[in-house]
C-alpha cells in the first residue's frame, strides 16, 4: 500500500527542516501549497533533492522545490534528479548565478534530452532585420520578448527556439513568426478595437485565442498575395488549420477581407464554445499594449500632418477641400488640391504613410476645409505618450521594491535611469512669470521674511530688550509677597536655517495637458520664491514603463543655480508614460539623504495613484510599495508631503502617505498658487 500523500501543513514542517539556512525571506507555507498536490513518490523527491541542494547553498534547494510543479508536468522523477544534478554540476564549475539559470531552464533541459537543438535570436536577429526592413510598410525594430507579439512598432520574439528537432527549421520559424507579426501591423490587424471587442465575451482568453487564428488565416492569404514564397513556407512550419475554421476560409481569404470579418466569424465560435487546437508558429495577439503604442503614433503623426499642411499652404488653399492618392508604384502618398499635388516634407510624408497603415485613411479632420478657424483641427483626446526607446545602455541604478504578498523584497528589481530633463524653448517660463509677476513678488516678500527673522529668548537675565511679560509676573509677585525672579530681558537670536528640499514631479500620461501646464507653472513660482528663502533644493521628474524602464528625469539637481538653463528644462516638462512611484522615491530618497541640512523634506506632485503598465503594480501592490518606500525615507530623516488633484486619493492617501501628510486639491488650477505657500508653512 502506497504512503498518502503529506499535506501542506506536513510540508511546510518537512521544508522548514531542509531550507532552514534559507536567506530569501520566502513563504515556506505558499511552497508548501505548491507541493501538495504532487504524488507522494514527487513530493518525497521534491524534499530529497531540496534537501541535499540546500547543504550546498540553500536557495538553489528553494528553487528546486518551487520549480517541482512545473518540472513534474514534463519530466519523470528519473529525469527531475537529473535535472537537479545537472544544476548542482554548474554551480560547482560556474558558480550561483549560472546554476539559477540553468535550473530554471528545464525546457532547455527537456530539448536537450529529446535531441533538440534550439536557435538563438542572436544567431538571426541581423538577418531577421533585414527581411523586416525590406518589407513594405512601416520598418519595426526587432527585441526579446517573453513570446512571441507586436505592438506594432517593435517586434518581440523569445530568447531562443527549440521547437523542432532541426536547428535549421527553428531559424525558420524565427522567420515565419517575424513575418506574421509584421503583417499584423501591416494589415490591419489592430484598426478595430480589440480590447472593447473581447470585453464582450465572458473567457476573454479563449476569444483571444480563437481570434489569433482567424487572424493568422486571413493574414496568410495577405502574405500570400504579396510573398507567395514566403506564404508557403508559413504554412509548412504551422500546425494545420482546425476543422472549425473551414467555414470561413472562404471569407478570411477573400481580397477585401479585413480584422472585421475576423470578429464576425469570432462571435459565431463563441457560441459554439469549443476550445482551439495548440497551433504554433503564430504568434499571440496584445490587443491593449497594441493599441496604447497605435493610439499614440497617430496622435504624433496626425499632428506633425497637420503643421506641415499648415505651413505649406495658403490661407484659401486650407479652406478647400482636399483628397488624398496613394501611388503603390512608388510607395508615397499624394495629397491633393483641386487635381494639383501638394509637396509634403519627408516627415509629413512618413506621417500620412503611417496614417494610412493605421487607418486605412488619413483622419477626415485634415481633409475637410478649415472654416473660419484658418485650419485649426479639433485637439485629439489625451493619450499617454509612446514608449521611449533605451537602446544598448545599462541602468543606472537598480533598487529594491516591496512585495506585500511576500512580505519581502524584490532585490534589484527596478531598473532606474536617470537622464538631464529635456530642454524647452523656455516661452512657457517667461509667459508665467509675467502672469503671476504680481502674485510672484509677495511670495518672495513672505519668503524673504521668514529667511529675516530672528528668534525673540524671553526670560534671560541679560539682554537688548525688556520682557514686558517677565516684568508684569515680577510686579504681581512683589505685591503677593513672592521672591520676584531676576529673569526680565528678552535678546534676539538669529534664527539660522538647513532645510533642504526634493520636489518630485509625476510626468505620467495621465498629467498630459492642463495638468502638466499647472505643475509647470508651480514650479516657476516656487523656484522664484525659494531663490529668495536660500534652501537648498532639488527637482526631479519620474515616469516609466515597467520595472525594467523606470525613468527619473533631472531638471535641478542641489549643485545647480535657477537659471535659463533649469527654466528651459521646467518648459520642457512633459508627460509621458506610467506612475512606479516607489522606485522614485527611493532614489530623490538617496539624493536628498546625502544632504548637510538638518532638516529635509521631500515635496510629491502627483495627480493620481501608483500605477503601471500591466497588472501587479497597479492597485495594493504599488500603494505599498509606495508607502514603504515613504516609510523607509522617514527612517532616513525625510520628512514627506504629497499634493494631489486625486478627488479619490481619501481612499489609499491616509494608508499610504500618514494622516497629516497631504493635501488634496479640488482642481489643478489652484497648484501654482498653493504649492509655495505650502511649502512656506512646511517649513517655518
Amino acid at each position: 500500500m502506497s504512503a498518502r500523500r503529506l499535506f501542506a501543513h506536513e510540508l511546510e514542517e518537512a521544508l522548514d527542516r531542509v531550507l532552514y539556512a534559507s536567506p530569501s525571506h520566502r513563504s515556506i507555507e505558499r511552497l508548501a501549497l505548491l507541493l501538495e498536490p504532487l504524488s507522494r513518490a514527487q513530493q518525497d523527491l521534491v524534499l530529497h533533492w531540496a534537501g541535499v541542494a540546500a547543504q550546498t547553498y540553500a536557495e538553489i534547494g528553494y528553487l528546486i522545490a518551487s520549480l517541482a510543479p512545473q518540472v513534474f508536468a514534463r519530466l519523470d522523477e528519473r529525469d527531475f534528479a537529473a535535472w537537479v544534478i545537472h544544476g548542482l554540476d554548474t554551480y560547482d564549475k560556474q558558480g550561483l548565478r549560472p546554476a539559477m539559470e540553468v535550473l530554471r531552464d528545464f525546457e532547455g533541459f527537456l530539448a536537450a534530452k529529446e535531441g533538440r537543438a534550439f536557435a538563438r535570436f542572436e544567431e538571426v536577429e541581423a538577418r531577421l532585420s533585414r527581411l523586416i526592413q525590406g518589407l513594405s510598410g512601416r520598418p519595426l525594430s526587432l527585441r526579446i520578448g517573453p513570446y512571441p507579439y507586436t505592438d506594432t512598432e517593435t517586434i518581440f520574439l523569445p530568447e531562443r527556439i527549440g521547437q523542432y528537432a532541426a536547428h535549421a527549421d527553428n531559424r525558420r520559424l524565427y522567420q515565419a513568426l517575424a513575418v506574421r507579426l509584421w503583417a499584423q501591423a501591416r494589415f490591419g490587424t489592430y484598426r478595430a478595437d480589440l480590447t472593447h471587442a473581447l470585453s464582450q465575451y465572458a473567457d476573454r482568453e479563449l476569444a483571444c485565442q480563437w481570434l489569433c487564428c482567424l487572424e493568422a488565416m486571413r493574414l496568410e492569404s495577405c502574405i500570400a498575395r504579396e510573398l507567395p514564397g514566403m506564404a508557403r513556407e508559413l504554412a509548412r512550419l504551422r500546425s494545420p488549420w482546425p476543422d472549425e475554421l473551414a467555414c470561413a476560409a472562404r471569407d478570411l481569404q477573400a481580397d477585401d477581407a479585413d480584422i472585421s470579418v475576423s470578429l464576425r466569424w469570432l462571435a459565431r465560435l463563441m457560441e459554439k464554445n469549443v476550445l482551439p487546437p495548440p497551433l504554433t508558429g503564430l504568434g499571440v495577439l496584445a490587443p491593449e499594449l497594441a493599441q496604447r503604442v497605435r493610439d499614440a503614433r497617430i496622435e504624433k503623426d496626425t499632428e506633425i500632418l497637420r503643421r506641415a499642411l499648415m505651413q505649406s499652404l495658403t490661407p484659401g488653399e486650407r479652406k478647400a477641400r482636399m483628397t488624398t492618392q496613394i501611388d503603390a508604384q512608388r510607395g508615397v502618398v499624394e495629397i491633393r488640391i483641386d487635381g494639383e499635388a501638394v509637396w509634403l516634407a519627408p516627415e509629413a510624408q512618413e506621417a500620412a504613410q503611417s496614417l494610412i497603415q493605421d487607418l486605412g485613411e488619413l483622419p477626415p479632420e485634415l481633409l475637410a476645409p478649415a472654416g473660419p478657424a484658418e485650419g485649426k483641427l479639433p485637439q485629439p483626446r489625451q493619450r499617454l505618450a509612446e514608449p521611449e526607446r533605451i537602446e544598448e545602455r545599462r541602468a543606472d541604478f537598480y533598487y529594491d521594491e516591496w512585495d506585500y504578498l511576500r512580505q519581502a523584497y524584490r532585490r534589484g528589481w527596478c531598473h532606474v535611469y536617470e537622464t538631464e530633463g529635456k530642454a524647452g524653448t523656455g516661452d512657457f517660463v517667461r509667459e508665467t512669470k509675467k502672469r503671476h509677476a504680481a502674485r510672484i513678488r509677495q511670495l518672495k516678500k513672505k519668503f524673504e521674511a521668514i529667511r529675516g527673522e530672528d528668534r525673540l529668548l524671553g526670560r534671560q537675565l541679560e539682554g537688548e530688550e525688556i520682557d514686558l511679560d517677565a516684568h508684569i509676573e515680577a510686579l504681581h509677585d512683589r505685591k503677593s509677597g513672592a521672591e520676584p525672579s531676576a529673569r526680565l530681558f528678552a535678546r534676539r537670536q538669529r534664527n539660522e536655517r538647513s532645510f533642504a528640499a526634493m520636489f518630485l514631479i509625476d510626468m505620467s500620461g495621465s498629467t498630459k495637458g492642463w495638468v502638466n501646464d499647472c505643475e509647470r507653472e508651480a514650479l516657476v513660482m516656487l523656484c522664484e520664491a525659494l531663490e529668495a528663502l536660500g534652501d537648498a533644493y532639488a527637482i526631479y521628474g519620474f515616469s516609466g514603463w515597467t520595472r525594467t524602464r523606470c525613468d527619473l528625469y533631472r531638471i535641478k539637481s542641489y549643485s545647480e543655480r535657477y537659471d535659463e538653463a533649469i527654466a528651459r528644462r521646467i518648459d520642457g516638462i512633459e508627460a509621458k508614460d506610467y506612475t512606479r512611484m516607489g522606485v522614485a522615491i527611493r532614489h530623490v530618497t538617496r539624493l536628498l539623504a546625502a544632504q548637510p541640512a538638518k532638516h529635509k523634506l521631500l515635496v510629491l506632485l502627483t495627480d493620481g495613484r501608483p500605477d503601471d503598465f500591466g497588472d501587479e503594480y497597479r492597485g495594493v501592490y504599488g500603494v505599498e510599495d509606495t508607502r514603504r518606500a515613504l516609510l523607509e525615507a522617514r527612517r532616513q530623516g525625510v520628512r514627506s508631503f504629497c499634493v494631489t488633484i486625486d478627488r479619490a486619493g481619501q481612499e489609499y492617501l491616509k494608508h499610504m502617505m500618514g494622516p497629516a501628510a497631504y493635501v488634496i486639491l479640488d482642481d489643478a488650477r489652484k497648484l501654482p498658487l498653493k504649492i509655495a505657500e505650502i511649502y512656506r508653512r512646511l517649513t517655518v
